[in-house]
């Protein structure tokens, strides 16, 4: 037996201000986008914005049906968005952020495992790395050099 341990690291910024500018300008269209997601059952309001290498910001918010599963991550619209609208540019940064109408989001929001499973497809078909930063409505950003900071045993294509 063999035990290996797996560690990683986050960078924590106290307000939006310690941001680096470009991350500042991408968080405020996630806040901008995020107050137009339709989510009127778990009214959990999510928005993103995506800086690619281009220059062009992408954006996306979730979308939610009366059939649950028939509704989408507003990371996983920004991500088919942009590979939709430019095919094999990579994404650079994300930023998202997200507010509840029934309670204070005081603590940064991490993406739910089904988009950290589709952002990894995209980090690994791009072959370099994504800076991630996510925050709640108010209060402390957190920082990921990679999506795999956050999903450290991916599955991917290799498995296939």
């Amino acid at each position: 037996m063999k035990k290996i341990q797996l560690s990683t690291s986050i960078t924590v910024f106290e307000t939006v201000d310690e941001l680096p500018k470009d991350v500042q300008v991408l968080m405020n269209e996630a806040v901008k986008i995020r107050k137009t997601a339709y989510a009127p059952y778990s009214q959990f309001h999510v928005g993103t914005a995506f800086l690619l290498e281009n220059g062009e910001t992408v954006t996306g918010n979730n979308q939610e049906n009366a059939a649950y599963p028939s509704g989408m991550c507003a990371e996983r619209v920004a991500v088919w968005k942009a590979s939709s609208e430019f095919p094999n540019v990579k994404i650079l940064k994300i930023a998202i952020t997200a507010t509840s109408q029934k309670n204070p989001v005081t603590e940064p929001v991490a993406p739910c495992g089904a988009c950290r499973q589709t952002l990894s497809e995209y980090e690994i078909k791009q072959e370099s790395n994504i800076e991630i930063y996510f925050m709640g409505e108010s209060g402390k950003i957190i920082k990921t050099n990679s999506l795999h900071d956050l999903l450290p045993l991916a599955f991917d294509k290799s498995f296939l």
